[in-house]
């Protein structure tokens, strides 16, 4: 493992200026909580959304961004409209920090490992359908020739996963680079595209058709994921450009398993991946009673890639879950 050693600014900031020696900001004060700060201020863009996930109140995180001003004799952050922004300084500083946190998660890592006698912790984070059909075949091939890696996996939509990368609370993930974070923050390798499917109760009326068009549809009640989710975007633009007015009637979640009791009780309809909806209806249970509506028209929602980020290199327990699943991608895509 390298610890970072480097200073915490950018070559341009002229720390000697102010009287700076290579540990001069943590003999002026600087703690780890004020690293974990200006991390989660660059993540979010909200001081308010720092302070929760350091889990203080608003008022002593502004407290905590001043001391930081005061410690690095620079403003660190501008007020904005939506929030605030980091100045160039304050984004020096974040860059740096990031690397030190996620050293120190390593470090702590590395030494369990070493107590335990395990082969490895590996943390990943996938969107649904790859993680069915990509992750959960690496890993049993993982488990069967390194059984001493343990690994962690969340499951959640591709705004969340990025987010957690870039915190470092992940290795890699599996999924797409959100609208609203910058790409050049991340390497990405295309691996697959996600198709979907309607899915209903096996005695669902619109069953007993051989096929179901988008008007058919359309006057169901539907279970669909959060507005602004991929999934949910992807069948709004089915809807909108092939000229049919959107559900009216509508339940909004994110659970699958909510999604499958509501199916399964009601005469809904709620779009899953293909590889989600082939899962549910083998299961020897009530979610067997779910099946993929026949339709008339595709959904293809946005390719799904794996994601690590820039200039982060990968963990041995990581790398080599990495590299089973892009195999099993290459296997499954051929």
């Amino acid at each position: 493992m390298t610890i970072v050693s480097e200073p915490f600014l950018m070559d341009h900031v002229d720390i000697h200026s102010d009287n700076f020696g290579d540990d001069g900001l943590l003999r002026a004060g600087l703690k780890l909580n004020h690293l974990r700060m200006i991390v989660a201020i660059e993540d979010s863009g909200q001081i308010s959304a720092a302070a929760e996930v350091l889990n203080i109140s608003q008022p002593a995180a502004s407290r905590m961004l001043s001391e930081m001003e005061s410690i690095t004799k620079t403003s660190l952050y501008e007020r904005v409209a939506r929030g605030v922004v980091l100045t160039t300084f304050g984004a020096a500083l974040a860059r740096r920090a990031r690397k030190i946190l996620l050293e120190l998660r390593e470090a702590s890592r590395e030494i369990g490992e070493l107590k335990s006698g395990k082969g490895g912790s590996v943390f990943i984070g996938a969107v649904t359908a790859p993680a069915m059909s990509l992750v959960v075949p690496a890993i049993n091939k993982v488990r069967k020739a390194y059984p001493g890696i343990e690994i962690n996996i969340q499951v959640e939509t591709s705004n969340v996963l990025a987010r957690e990368l870039l915190a470092a609370r992940h290795d890699f993930i599996i999924g797409r680079i959100p609208d609203d974070l910058n790409p050049r923050l991340f390497e990405v390798k295309e691996i697959g595209i996600e198709r979907a499917c309607l899915i209903v109760r096996n005695r669902h009326p619109l069953m007993k058709q051989k096929t179901s068009s988008l008007a058919d549809v359309r006057d169901y009640d539907w279970v669909f994921q959060p507005p602004g989710t991929l999934l949910r975007r992807t069948i709004e633009d089915v809807f909108l450009s092939r000229g049919v007015a959107l559900p009216e009637n509508i339940v909004n979640t994110s659970s699958l398993l909510l999604t499958c009791a509501i199916i399964c009780e009601t005469d809904a309809i709620a779009p899953v991946a293909v590889d989600v909806a082939q899962f549910l209806a083998s299961q020897g249970s009530n979610a067997s009673d779910v099946r993929m509506l026949p339709i008339d028209f595709d959904i293809n929602v946005k390719p799904y890639s794996m994601i690590t980020a820039r200039e982060r290199a990968l963990p041995p327990s990581a790398r080599l879950l990495y590299d089973i699943i892009l195999e099993e991608s290459h296997k499954q895509a051929g």
